[in-house]
Protein backbone atom coordinates (compact mmCIF):
# COMPACT_ATOMS: atom_id res chain seq x y z
CA UNK A 1 0.00 0.00 0.00
CA UNK A 2 2.83 2.42 0.52
CA UNK A 3 4.07 1.69 -2.65
CA UNK A 4 0.92 2.34 -4.03
CA UNK A 5 0.65 5.47 -2.18
CA UNK A 6 4.12 6.89 -3.30
CA UNK A 7 3.91 6.05 -6.95
CA UNK A 8 0.38 7.74 -6.23
CA UNK A 9 1.26 10.69 -5.38
CA UNK A 10 3.86 12.47 -7.88
CA UNK A 11 3.07 13.14 -11.61
CA UNK A 12 7.04 12.67 -12.36
CA UNK A 13 8.74 9.30 -12.83
CA UNK A 14 10.44 8.41 -9.14
CA UNK A 15 13.97 6.89 -9.54
CA UNK A 16 14.37 3.49 -7.68
CA UNK A 17 16.76 5.45 -5.01
CA UNK A 18 13.61 8.26 -4.13
CA UNK A 19 11.43 5.49 -3.61
CA UNK A 20 13.79 3.75 -1.40
CA UNK A 21 13.96 6.96 0.39
CA UNK A 22 10.35 7.39 0.65
CA UNK A 23 9.35 4.49 2.24
CA UNK A 24 10.68 3.04 5.60
CA UNK A 25 10.62 -0.64 4.88
CA UNK A 26 12.87 -0.20 1.83
CA UNK A 27 14.56 2.32 3.73
CA UNK A 28 15.25 0.06 6.69
CA UNK A 29 17.08 -2.52 4.18
CA UNK A 30 20.19 -3.68 2.72
CA UNK A 31 20.02 -2.75 -0.96
CA UNK A 32 19.87 -6.69 -2.06
CA UNK A 33 16.72 -6.68 0.48
CA UNK A 34 15.46 -3.42 -0.95
CA UNK A 35 15.96 -4.82 -5.06
CA UNK A 36 13.94 -8.07 -4.11
CA UNK A 37 11.12 -6.51 -1.80
CA UNK A 38 10.63 -3.85 -4.34
CA UNK A 39 10.63 -6.18 -7.28
CA UNK A 40 8.32 -8.19 -5.68
CA UNK A 41 6.11 -5.48 -4.55
CA UNK A 42 5.80 -3.80 -8.19
CA UNK A 43 5.01 -8.08 -9.08
CA UNK A 44 1.60 -8.07 -6.76
CA UNK A 45 0.39 -4.75 -8.03
CA UNK A 46 0.59 -5.84 -11.91
CA UNK A 47 -1.32 -9.03 -10.43
CA UNK A 48 -3.76 -6.56 -9.19
CA UNK A 49 -4.22 -4.98 -12.36
CA UNK A 50 -2.51 -1.71 -11.50
CA UNK A 51 -0.33 -0.30 -13.67
CA UNK A 52 3.30 0.64 -13.04
CA UNK A 53 4.60 2.58 -15.60
CA UNK A 54 8.72 2.93 -16.37
CA UNK A 55 10.02 6.08 -18.05
CA UNK A 56 12.12 9.04 -17.54
CA UNK A 57 11.47 12.89 -16.85
CA UNK A 58 13.73 14.17 -19.33
CA UNK A 59 12.86 13.56 -23.23
CA UNK A 60 16.44 14.69 -24.21
CA UNK A 61 18.34 13.26 -21.60
CA UNK A 62 18.72 9.35 -20.95
CA UNK A 63 18.72 9.75 -17.19
CA UNK A 64 18.09 7.04 -14.37
CA UNK A 65 14.63 5.30 -15.50
CA UNK A 66 12.10 5.83 -12.69
CA UNK A 67 8.72 4.59 -11.94
CA UNK A 68 4.91 5.92 -11.36
CA UNK A 69 1.29 4.90 -11.47
CA UNK A 70 -1.13 6.85 -13.83
CA UNK A 71 -3.74 8.06 -11.86
CA UNK A 72 -6.96 8.14 -14.38
CA UNK A 73 -5.78 4.03 -14.62
CA UNK A 74 -5.54 3.26 -10.94
CA UNK A 75 -8.61 5.05 -9.88
CA UNK A 76 -12.07 2.76 -9.57
CA UNK A 77 -15.66 4.27 -10.83
CA UNK A 78 -17.79 5.55 -8.09
CA UNK A 79 -19.20 2.78 -6.25
CA UNK A 80 -22.77 2.65 -5.77
CA UNK A 81 -24.37 -0.71 -4.17
CA UNK A 82 -28.03 -1.79 -4.61
CA UNK A 83 -29.18 -2.58 -1.23
CA UNK A 84 -29.02 -6.21 -1.16
CA UNK A 85 -25.52 -5.87 -2.74
CA UNK A 86 -24.43 -3.94 0.42
CA UNK A 87 -26.57 -6.84 2.75
CA UNK A 88 -24.42 -9.25 0.94
CA UNK A 89 -20.87 -7.25 1.76
CA UNK A 90 -22.01 -7.22 5.14
CA UNK A 91 -22.54 -11.18 5.62
CA UNK A 92 -19.20 -11.82 3.81
CA UNK A 93 -17.78 -9.40 6.74
CA UNK A 94 -19.02 -11.78 9.57
CA UNK A 95 -18.48 -14.95 7.80
CA UNK A 96 -14.35 -15.00 8.41
CA UNK A 97 -14.81 -15.69 12.07
CA UNK A 98 -11.37 -16.15 13.55
CA UNK A 99 -9.46 -16.06 10.71
CA UNK A 100 -6.90 -14.70 8.63
CA UNK A 101 -9.03 -12.74 6.51
CA UNK A 102 -11.00 -10.95 9.26
CA UNK A 103 -9.13 -8.01 9.16
CA UNK A 104 -9.46 -8.01 5.51
CA UNK A 105 -12.90 -8.28 5.60
CA UNK A 106 -13.39 -5.92 8.14
CA UNK A 107 -11.31 -3.33 6.50
CA UNK A 108 -13.37 -3.56 3.28
CA UNK A 109 -16.65 -3.03 5.31
CA UNK A 110 -14.81 0.11 6.85
CA UNK A 111 -14.19 1.17 3.52
CA UNK A 112 -17.83 0.70 2.38
CA UNK A 113 -18.82 2.92 5.22
CA UNK A 114 -16.65 5.58 4.54
CA UNK A 115 -17.79 5.96 1.16
CA UNK A 116 -21.13 6.06 1.95
CA UNK A 117 -22.60 3.02 1.45
CA UNK A 118 -25.00 1.81 3.86
CA UNK A 119 -24.14 -1.77 5.49
CA UNK A 120 -26.25 -3.09 8.32
CA UNK A 121 -24.79 -6.53 9.01
CA UNK A 122 -26.88 -6.50 12.20
CA UNK A 123 -30.20 -7.15 10.29
CA UNK A 124 -28.35 -10.66 9.07
CA UNK A 125 -27.85 -12.13 12.19
CA UNK A 126 -29.94 -14.62 11.49
CA UNK A 127 -28.13 -16.18 8.54
CA UNK A 128 -24.95 -15.45 10.84
CA UNK A 129 -22.63 -18.40 9.30
CA UNK A 130 -18.99 -19.16 10.23
CA UNK A 131 -16.20 -20.22 8.93
CA UNK A 132 -12.86 -21.25 11.31
CA UNK A 133 -9.33 -21.48 9.47
CA UNK A 134 -7.29 -23.53 12.39
CA UNK A 135 -5.02 -25.69 10.54
CA UNK A 136 -1.88 -23.96 10.49
CA UNK A 137 -1.24 -24.23 6.40
CA UNK A 138 -4.38 -22.12 5.84
CA UNK A 139 -2.82 -19.00 5.16
CA UNK A 140 0.19 -20.03 3.37
CA UNK A 141 -1.96 -22.63 0.78
CA UNK A 142 -4.54 -19.31 0.17
CA UNK A 143 -1.93 -17.05 -0.61
CA UNK A 144 -0.72 -19.83 -3.19
CA UNK A 145 -4.18 -20.59 -4.67
CA UNK A 146 -5.43 -16.89 -5.06
CA UNK A 147 -1.88 -16.05 -7.12
CA UNK A 148 -1.64 -19.84 -8.60
CA UNK A 149 1.86 -20.57 -7.30
CA UNK A 150 2.88 -23.77 -7.11
CA UNK A 151 3.36 -25.42 -3.48
CA UNK A 152 5.21 -28.60 -1.94
CA UNK A 153 4.51 -29.80 1.40
CA UNK A 154 4.74 -32.52 3.02
CA UNK A 155 0.84 -35.00 3.66
CA UNK A 156 0.32 -37.88 5.78
CA UNK A 157 -2.87 -39.88 4.35
CA UNK A 158 -4.21 -42.26 6.78
CA UNK A 159 -2.24 -45.35 6.74
CA UNK A 160 0.11 -44.42 4.90
CA UNK A 161 3.64 -42.34 5.82
CA UNK A 162 4.16 -38.97 5.45
CA UNK A 163 5.27 -37.71 2.15
CA UNK A 164 6.97 -34.28 -0.02
CA UNK A 165 4.26 -34.01 -2.33
CA UNK A 166 4.39 -31.07 -5.17
CA UNK A 167 0.97 -29.13 -6.19
CA UNK A 168 -0.35 -26.43 -8.68
CA UNK A 169 -3.12 -25.27 -6.29
CA UNK A 170 -6.74 -24.71 -7.89
CA UNK A 171 -9.23 -24.22 -5.45
CA UNK A 172 -9.72 -24.31 -1.36
CA UNK A 173 -13.18 -24.93 -0.11
CA UNK A 174 -14.56 -25.86 3.54
CA UNK A 175 -16.51 -29.23 3.58
CA UNK A 176 -18.16 -30.38 6.79
CA UNK A 177 -15.90 -28.11 9.13
CA UNK A 178 -12.76 -29.08 7.85
CA UNK A 179 -10.83 -27.25 4.81
CA UNK A 180 -9.29 -28.77 1.44
CA UNK A 181 -7.35 -27.75 -1.31
CA UNK A 182 -7.58 -28.78 -4.56
CA UNK A 183 -5.32 -29.06 -7.65
CA UNK A 184 -2.97 -30.64 -10.41
CA UNK A 185 -0.63 -33.35 -8.53
CA UNK A 186 2.96 -33.42 -9.98
CA UNK A 187 4.12 -36.23 -8.46
CA UNK A 188 0.68 -38.50 -9.87
CA UNK A 189 -0.22 -36.31 -12.92
CA UNK A 190 -3.94 -36.32 -11.65
CA UNK A 191 -6.57 -34.13 -9.87
CA UNK A 192 -6.05 -34.96 -6.09
CA UNK A 193 -7.36 -33.25 -3.37
CA UNK A 194 -5.94 -32.83 0.36
CA UNK A 195 -7.22 -32.54 3.46
CA UNK A 196 -5.27 -28.91 5.16
CA UNK A 197 -4.96 -30.40 8.93
CA UNK A 198 -2.91 -33.45 7.65
CA UNK A 199 -0.17 -31.42 6.59
CA UNK A 200 2.64 -31.53 8.76
CA UNK A 201 5.18 -29.07 8.25
CA UNK A 202 4.97 -25.63 6.39
CA UNK A 203 3.61 -24.97 2.31
CA UNK A 204 7.03 -23.67 1.26
CA UNK A 205 5.64 -21.94 -2.34
CA UNK A 206 7.74 -23.69 -5.21
CA UNK A 207 7.36 -21.31 -8.45
CA UNK A 208 6.65 -17.73 -9.95
CA UNK A 209 3.34 -16.53 -9.68
CA UNK A 210 0.89 -17.42 -12.15
CA UNK A 211 2.82 -19.83 -13.88
CA UNK A 212 -0.07 -22.25 -14.89
CA UNK A 213 -3.65 -21.94 -15.54
CA UNK A 214 -6.14 -23.48 -13.68
CA UNK A 215 -8.93 -25.70 -16.18
CA UNK A 216 -12.67 -23.68 -16.93
CA UNK A 217 -14.11 -26.97 -15.89
CA UNK A 218 -12.00 -27.56 -12.16
CA UNK A 219 -14.55 -29.04 -9.87
CA UNK A 220 -12.95 -29.15 -6.51
CA UNK A 221 -16.00 -29.41 -4.35
CA UNK A 222 -17.24 -33.15 -6.51
CA UNK A 223 -14.06 -34.11 -5.59
CA UNK A 224 -14.15 -33.11 -2.03
CA UNK A 225 -18.15 -34.91 -2.23
CA UNK A 226 -16.21 -38.21 -3.20
CA UNK A 227 -14.18 -38.14 -0.16
CA UNK A 228 -17.71 -39.11 1.81
CA UNK A 229 -19.95 -41.80 1.65
CA UNK A 230 -23.25 -40.51 -0.45
CA UNK A 231 -26.07 -39.98 2.07
CA UNK A 232 -28.17 -43.52 1.94
CA UNK A 233 -31.20 -43.19 -0.60
CA UNK A 234 -32.62 -46.89 -0.53
CA UNK A 235 -32.87 -49.50 2.87
CA UNK A 236 -31.71 -53.32 3.13
CA UNK A 237 -33.70 -55.96 5.55
CA UNK A 238 -30.94 -57.79 7.45
CA UNK A 239 -31.36 -60.53 9.88
CA UNK A 240 -28.94 -59.98 12.53
CA UNK A 241 -27.67 -62.37 15.56
CA UNK A 242 -28.54 -61.41 18.69
CA UNK A 243 -25.90 -58.84 20.65
CA UNK A 244 -23.70 -58.73 17.44
CA UNK A 245 -23.14 -56.69 14.51
CA UNK A 246 -23.68 -53.39 16.62
CA UNK A 247 -22.44 -50.54 13.89
CA UNK A 248 -25.83 -52.00 11.79
CA UNK A 249 -27.88 -51.58 14.83
CA UNK A 250 -27.20 -48.15 15.31
CA UNK A 251 -27.93 -47.02 11.82
CA UNK A 252 -30.80 -49.42 11.88
CA UNK A 253 -34.42 -48.01 11.81
CA UNK A 254 -36.67 -50.92 12.59
CA UNK A 255 -35.48 -53.39 14.95
CA UNK A 256 -38.63 -56.58 15.67
CA UNK A 257 -36.89 -59.30 17.45
CA UNK A 258 -37.12 -62.93 14.95
CA UNK A 259 -36.96 -65.68 17.21
CA UNK A 260 -33.89 -68.43 16.86
CA UNK A 261 -31.26 -65.95 18.28
CA UNK A 262 -32.04 -62.74 15.49
CA UNK A 263 -33.49 -59.53 15.24
CA UNK A 264 -35.25 -58.58 12.07
CA UNK A 265 -33.68 -55.28 11.15
CA UNK A 266 -34.11 -52.58 8.09
CA UNK A 267 -30.90 -50.32 7.45
CA UNK A 268 -30.18 -47.19 5.15
CA UNK A 269 -27.53 -47.64 2.69
CA UNK A 270 -26.02 -46.13 -0.51
CA UNK A 271 -23.64 -48.18 -2.32
CA UNK A 272 -25.04 -51.67 -2.93
CA UNK A 273 -21.07 -52.68 -3.15
CA UNK A 274 -19.63 -51.36 -0.09
CA UNK A 275 -22.35 -52.35 1.80
CA UNK A 276 -22.64 -55.87 0.66
CA UNK A 277 -18.55 -56.27 1.21
CA UNK A 278 -19.66 -54.81 5.24
CA UNK A 279 -22.48 -57.33 5.47
CA UNK A 280 -19.99 -60.54 4.32
CA UNK A 281 -17.17 -59.41 6.93
CA UNK A 282 -19.98 -60.26 9.49
CA UNK A 283 -19.85 -63.75 8.33
CA UNK A 284 -22.59 -65.78 10.25
CA UNK A 285 -23.60 -63.47 12.55
CA UNK A 286 -25.35 -61.28 9.70
CA UNK A 287 -28.21 -62.53 6.79
CA UNK A 288 -28.68 -60.45 3.81
CA UNK A 289 -32.88 -60.85 2.94
CA UNK A 290 -33.45 -58.31 0.42
CA UNK A 291 -33.43 -56.51 -2.06
CA UNK A 292 -32.04 -59.65 -3.91
CA UNK A 293 -28.73 -57.33 -5.68
CA UNK A 294 -27.39 -57.16 -2.33
CA UNK A 295 -28.07 -60.20 -1.27
CA UNK A 296 -26.30 -61.96 -4.52
CA UNK A 297 -23.71 -59.96 -4.18
CA UNK A 298 -23.01 -61.14 -0.32
CA UNK A 299 -23.20 -64.23 -1.75
CA UNK A 300 -20.53 -63.64 -3.96
CA UNK A 301 -18.28 -62.20 -1.63
CA UNK A 302 -18.85 -65.40 1.14
CA UNK A 303 -18.15 -67.48 -1.94
CA UNK A 304 -14.69 -65.59 -2.52
CA UNK A 305 -13.94 -65.87 1.02
CA UNK A 306 -14.70 -69.53 1.33
CA UNK A 307 -12.75 -70.72 -1.78
CA UNK A 308 -9.02 -71.40 -0.24
CA UNK A 309 -10.08 -72.19 2.86
CA UNK A 310 -11.75 -75.30 1.54
CA UNK A 311 -9.47 -76.06 -1.71
CA UNK A 312 -7.86 -79.25 -1.13
CA UNK A 313 -8.90 -79.46 2.83
CA UNK A 314 -13.02 -80.61 2.50
CA UNK A 315 -14.94 -81.91 -0.16
CA UNK A 316 -17.65 -79.89 1.25
CA UNK A 317 -18.86 -77.28 -1.60
CA UNK A 318 -18.26 -73.77 -0.43
CA UNK A 319 -20.69 -72.10 -2.42
CA UNK A 320 -23.64 -74.31 -0.45
CA UNK A 321 -21.79 -72.96 2.35
CA UNK A 322 -21.94 -69.70 1.86
CA UNK A 323 -25.54 -69.69 0.55
CA UNK A 324 -26.50 -71.00 4.13
CA UNK A 325 -25.24 -68.06 5.76
CA UNK A 326 -26.56 -65.59 3.44
CA UNK A 327 -30.38 -67.60 3.53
Amino acid sequence: MNLIFTLLSTRQFLSKEQIRQSIADYRDSTQAAFERKFERDKEELRELGITVEMGSNDKFFEDEPGYRIPRDQAELPELDLTREEAAVVGLAAQVWEHSSLAGESTTALVKLKTAGVQVDPEGLRMAEPRIATTEPAFESMWEATTRRVPVTFTYEAPGRDAMLRHLQPWRMISWRGRWYVGGHDLDRGATRVFRLSRITDDVVHDGRPGSYEIPADADVASLARSLFPAEPDRSAVLLLRTGRAQSLRRTATTVVPEGDGFDRVEVPYSSTRDFASEIASYGPDVVAVEPAELRDLVVQRLEAALVPLHRGTTGQDPAATAEGAAS
